[in-house]
């Protein structure tokens, strides 16, 4: 069983059972031998067996004298040997923590001293497993019991408990009162022992743990007394994470501002809710600051739970991770209400200009005549989102190569301006013009600097006070501005080109009818008369996408169900795109009405999805979507020039290649193409434009190279009650048949469309007058009306038609005239005329829209309107229609 041997007989007890049982064994079979050789002896009989039993007695009788010997000079003991020290026994031996082993059958295999001294064992003979010396303490009992659930299933565990007596083993400490902590942590292990059989042993290790448990509750009532010194320390206090959580709060802050500090639950609170307006810019500049933290002096107002504001300096400070990450912030907060300071006037002064500092919305900013940042207020801070001071300025002891410059904070093409404004505030120069400077960490955002020079004061650097306003939207403002301007330009200057080429193309028009009328098809000049007047049609489509672009074409806006006009072009999408190019119609539930000429805005359907097309010259994916849009998402989209209303939102959305950035500006002005020389007009996106704009709606474009282009257009919802949507533009004699041209057009394919019912008889006998001052156009009408039988009275103007009618003895029937005359224009003609003859029809010829001069009729005038250019047919067809219309 092993022994105690040592000092005092207790140090080191061992129990150990490994070695010395196979000796043992060996000389008990030994002594079986003997006995079982002396009984054979005296069995057998004679003579021979009588000498041999001498002699094995004589053998006994010596081996017995050499025992007693050997046992009285110590070459023999009784008992097992001590076994030889061994290295890991003697580690093990020496550890600070009781090591007991057992076996499966929780008998004890081997046991150290301070697992005997721990468990209050006196010798080997009363050394317990654990259970026996711990199971019966009720503090314990379910600990133990979970170690031995744990390792009988091959699971480590730990557990700690505390006692308030010694454990159950003997000795005095039984009764000792005094509570001690215990940690045992078990593992099972296998060991082959000396059959060669595997054996599973458990190890127990057991430590005593009171000091540490002591210490940490010494630590713990420290913690407390700390924490209550700091909550009711004359100054408030709080921490916030990077992100503006506030995790912890002082009771003296919580008391200023107004919290019942029980119900403070970390994270729930924000700094926005504390700092009101920019002044949170401020903390986040210190969080950003990299390098060695330091402490910034911050002068704010904090925001009261009842919405009052309390005046305060912050002391604040954000320390770094080691991976360079910022942690929560400590803040030290200084009450700056009426009563706080020594001096009053100087207190109120203070919170005054620190209001007045960071509550302005301009950004202000002290340097150093090298250009260093040396103190802000909380919205240049906000507005440059890098490392600068607040308004307290750089710190005692910090380095100044740390303090940024301003001349880092903007684009490298812009500081050599900025440095010269510099030098000429230091220079005491006055007037010094404002910079305008594109920002280094973002290149779309512009400020405009005003500098001025301040005189140097004592132990102060401030030299130059810097004045900041963000430009971004107001350049973005006067780029959409100019853009505007540019292409009212352009739109008038087309309108008025427009305008002259209609009167040529009805001359050219006009004379190819009466050049048709003389010729049969056989003939061989009648094809060369055809091509002439196809192309002077071709032209005239160009000058209706003209005429669209600058606002100035006729539209008859009717209402519209946009889901069924995407239906109704399907086909003709289908057959425009071809097999290469996928086209998906999505069409939005309940979709609102809108007012718009049909023709027009399936035009507008037909040239987006062709430019899309030409996109994907390998093939790709074509979307066209509709959907409602209220108010509110209206509100909240990107396009500053979207007002807020109810919209129908019409997508078209590609997979072609993009439109790069440069050109996208462009894209909308008339004659502005990507496609190569001949392929294009550059009128189509133009031609969009105008017929959107002029149904009161808005064209957006979005696009990324590779990745496809939307276009995104928004027409007004139509309601009964809302008033129809005013109209300036020009004309087409039949817009939905010229609609569909131009899309045949653009599409290189020939589209047929049903044409109105035709007059049959175009003849007549009327009187006439026909007023326009361009002679090739008079010249045309006359012979075409002449030759249908009227009697035709021409005028080159409004003076000299009102002239005229007074010399013709016989009543006119009708007035013909152009709208724009030199001397006296159409409408005022007809105003002159109906002092004359009230009843008297008229029909006005114009390349401008119908609505482009009825503002300058009467309000219950009526008249006809023939659109420019015309050819003979639509001319007899509008004459026969007036007069037949009694």
């Amino acid at each position: 069983m092993g022994k105690l041997t040592g000092q005092e007989n207790m140090e080191p007890a061992m129990i150990d059972h490994s070695e010395g049982s196979g000796s043992i064994k060996w000389l008990l079979l030994l002594a079986f031998l003997l006995v079982g050789v002396a009984v054979a002896l005296v069995v057998f009989k004679g003579e021979i067996g009588g000498q041999i039993q001498l002699v094995f007695l004589s053998v006994l009788a010596g081996l017995g004298i050499l025992s007693l010997l050997g046992f009285a000079v110590g070459l023999i003991q009784l008992g097992n040997p001590a076994p030889a020290p061994h290295l890991t026994r003697q580690f093990v031996d020496s550890m600070n923590e009781g090591i007991l082993v057992c076996d499966g059958k929780d008998r004890l295999v081997y046991a150290n001293t301070e697992y005997a001294r721990l468990t209050g064992a006196e010798d080997a003979s009363a050394i317990r497993s654990i259970e026996r010396s711990f199971a019966g303490e009720p503090d314990a009992a379910e600990a133990i019991y979970r170690l031995s659930e744990a390792v009988r299933s091959g699971r480590p565990a730990l557990e700690e408990f505390r006692l308030f007596k010694a454990p159950s083993g003997g000795g005095d400490d039984e009764h000792e009162t005094q509570a001690r902590w215990f940690r045992i942590r078990v593992r099972k292990m296998q060991d082959i022992g000396v059959s060669g059989k595997v054996e599973d042993l458990f190890v127990w290790q057991v430590s005593d743990i009171t000091r540490d448990r002591e210490r940490q509750e010494n630590i713990f009532q420290e913690l407390q007394l700390a924490i209550n010194y700091l909550d009711h320390a004359p100054a408030g206090f709080f921490s916030a994470e990077p992100d503006g959580r506030v995790i912890y709060m002082n009771a003296t802050l919580a008391d200023w501002l107004g919290y019942d500090l029980a119900q403070f639950e970390p994270r729930q609170l924000n700094l926005n809710e504390l700092v009101p307006g920019d002044g949170t810019a401020l903390l986040e500049a210190a969080n950003s600051a990299p390098g060695m933290p330091k402490t910034e002096m911050i002068d704010l107002d904090l925001v009261k739970s009842n919405g009052q504001s309390l005046p305060v300096r912050l002391m604040h400070r954000v320390p770094m991770a080691s991976d360079g990450t910022p942690g929560a912030s400590r803040t030290l907060v200084l009450n700056r209400s009426p009563g706080e300071d020594i001096s009053e006037e100087l207190r109120v002064a203070e919170v005054r200009f620190a209001r007045f500092f960071n509550n302005t919305p301009i950004a202000i900013a002290a340097l150093t005549g090298d250009g260093r940042v040396l103190r802000t207020n909380a919205p240049f801070a906000r507005m440059f989102k890098a490392e600068v001071p607040t308004e307290q300025g750089v710190q005692e002891g910090e380095s100044e190569e740390k303090t940024p410059s301003i001349l880092n904070l903007v684009a490298e093409k812009d500081q050599e301006n900025l440095t010269a404004a510099i030098e000429m505030a230091l220079q005491g120069q006055s007037n010094i013009l404002p910079v305008e400077c594109l920002l280094a960490e973002d290149k779309n955002r512009t400020v405009r600097f005003f500098l001025s020079g301040v005189e140097d004061s004592e132990g102060d650097d401030e030299q130059i006070i810097v004045y900041a306003l963000e430009t971004t939207e107001q350049r973005a403002l006067e780029e959409q501005f100019s853009q505007s301007q540019k292409m009212q330009a352009v739109g008038q200057l087309a309108g008025g080109v427009a305008h002259d080429f209609n009167n040529v193309l009805t001359a050219i028009i006009g004379f190819s009818d009466l050049l048709l009328t003389s010729h049969r098809p056989s003939d061989p000049a009648f094809q060369d008369i055809m091509n002439i007047k196809q192309n002077a049609n071709r032209a005239a489509s160009l000058v209706r996408q003209l005429l669209a672009f600058s606002r100035r074409q006729t539209l008859r806006p009717q209402v519209l169900a946009l889901g069924d006009v995407l239906a109704d072009l399907s086909i003709l999408l289908d057959r425009l795109l071809g097999e290469k190019v996928d086209l998906d119609l999505v069409h939005g539930r309940d979709l609102w009405p809108v007012k718009a000429d049909l023709n027009q805005l399936e035009q507008v359907i037909v040239n987006l999805a062709v430019n899309a097309r030409d996109a994907m010259p390998d093939g790709g994916h074509l979307t066209i979507q509709t959907r409602n849009m209220g108010k509110d998402e209206a509100e909240e989209m990107p396009y500053k020039q979207l007002e807020t209303a109810d919209y129908v939102l019409l997508e078209v959305v590609d997979s072609g290649t993009g439109i790069p950035a440069d050109i996208r500006d462009k894209i909308f002005e008339p004659f502005f193409s990507t496609k190569d020389v001949g392929k294009g007009t550059g009128l189509g996106l133009s031609t969009v434009y105008g017929i959107i704009k002029q149904t009161g709606g808005f064209i957006f474009l979005e696009s990324e190279m590779g990745q496809g282009t939307t276009f995104r257009i928004f027409l007004p919802r139509y309601v009964e009650e809302a008033k129809a949507i005013t109209i300036d533009a020009a004309a087409t004699d039949d817009p939905e048949q010229q609609a569909l041209e131009v899309a045949a057009d653009e599409a290189g394919k020939e589209v047929v469309s049903e044409a109105p019912p035709a007059v049959t008889d175009l003849t007549g006998n009327a009187t006439i007058l026909l007023v326009e001052d361009e002679e090739a156009v008079r010249a045309f009408a006359a012979r075409a009306l002449a030759s249908r039988g009227y009697q035709v009275y021409e005028a080159g103007s409004g003076a000299e038609a009102l002239e005229l009618i007074h010399e013709i003895d016989e009543p006119i029937d009708l007035v013909v005239s152009d709208v724009v005359m030199p001397e006296m224009d159409g409408p005022t003609m007809l105003g002159e005329l109906r002092k004359i003859r009230p009843e008297l029809k008229v029909i006005f010829m114009s390349g401008y829209a119908e609505e482009a001069f009825r503002k300058n009729l009467p309000d219950n005038e009526e008249f006809g309107f023939l659109p420019k250019p015309f050819s003979l047919k639509q001319l007899a067809t509008k004459i026969k229609e007036m007069l037949d219309d009694a």
